[in-house]
């Protein structure tokens, strides 16, 4: 599905009727003085978009322009500066967006999103861990602890339920059976990583994202690959990402804007030098397979 057809970014000589409107001395043009020198300023998009480049090439600038603008939503903000978002409100009638009324939403992801929800899941499965190890002492406690020493007849029928139950069980499926949330655990960083996107990106949005291969594994990269292509197809989503990895740059059908090259030109992922690196390096050690 297509919802945003093509974003202009500003050309050079609105650009400088920001950066004349201030007479006073700054450090900080951002995001001005990069697109113009690149003489890249209309983008078309298709369902899948891709913005490739090195470490200060603008991709997530970018996304940062057409999300801001495009008011998406997001889980955390961040500042610019002040010629960032007067470079946005020169941006507001540079879109087109159709199909509006069919789309549900629009959000911005970035990798810092799924860094700070893998922090959240390691704080809570250290709060898990910790009643993981009291459940253990309980187990043992109410196992073995004689029915004579309980204080009361309420704490009698109490304690001598979890007595019975604590004989009846193995220590982990009691551990299991009190410890709802057990199964955390189990995850590792890369399959929450991979989980946390299949559970943000829904059916009918427009979804921007940066770097969405950070925390996973090639395999996961690849199930995220496939996901997406499946979310374009079967789910009506569009997708806008900045990715220098191999796999996610294969998307199907996807349109990438190299932006290491002036000016900036569209490619096909195996026309990518990052893509040829990897292709050299296994060409090399081909033998080494066999």
């Amino acid at each position: 599905m297509l919802y945003l057809k093509n974003f202009k970014l500003l050309n050079e000589d609105k650009e400088y009727s920001i950066i004349e409107a201030k007479k006073n001395i700054h450090n900080s043009f951002y995001p001005l003085k990069i697109f113009p020198t690149k003489d890249f300023e209309i983008i078309d998009f298709e369902p899948i978009t891709i913005f490739y480049g090195g470490n200060g090439s603008g991709k997530t600038t970018i996304l940062n322009i057409i999300s801001e603008t495009l008011h998406a939503t997001k889980r955390n903000s961040n500042k610019h500066g002040e010629f960032f978002y007067q470079y946005v409100e020169l941006c507001d009638n540079n879109y087109d967006l159709i199909n509006q009324i069919n789309c549900n939403e629009i959000k911005y992801i970035s990798s810092d999103d799924v860094f700070d929800h893998l922090l959240d899941l390691r704080a809570i499965n250290s709060n898990i861990n910790r009643r993981k190890a009291y459940l253990i002492e309980e187990y043992y406690k109410k196992r073995y602890t004689p029915a004579s020493n309980y204080n009361s007849i309420i704490d009698e029928y109490d304690e001598l339920k979890k007595k019975v139950e604590a004989n009846n069980m193995t220590v982990s499926k009691y551990v299991r059976t009190e410890l709802k949330t057990n199964n955390i655990i189990q995850e590792s960083n890369g399959e929450t990583a991979l989980e946390f996107w299949q559970k943000e990106i829904k059916e009918n949005a427009i979804y921007i994202i940066d770097e969405p291969e950070n925390s996973l594994s090639a395999e996961n990269q690849l199930k995220l690959k496939a996901y997406i292509e499946e979310s374009v197809r079967f789910y009506n989503c569009q997708f806008i990402i900045a990715t220098h990895s191999p796999f996610l740059l294969a998307l199907k059908d996807a349109k990438i804007y190299d932006l290491d090259i002036i000016p900036v030109k569209v490619k096909k992922w195996t026309e990518l030098e990052n893509v040829k690196v990897y292709n050299n390096f296994f060409k090399e050690h081909s033998k080494e397979f066999e």
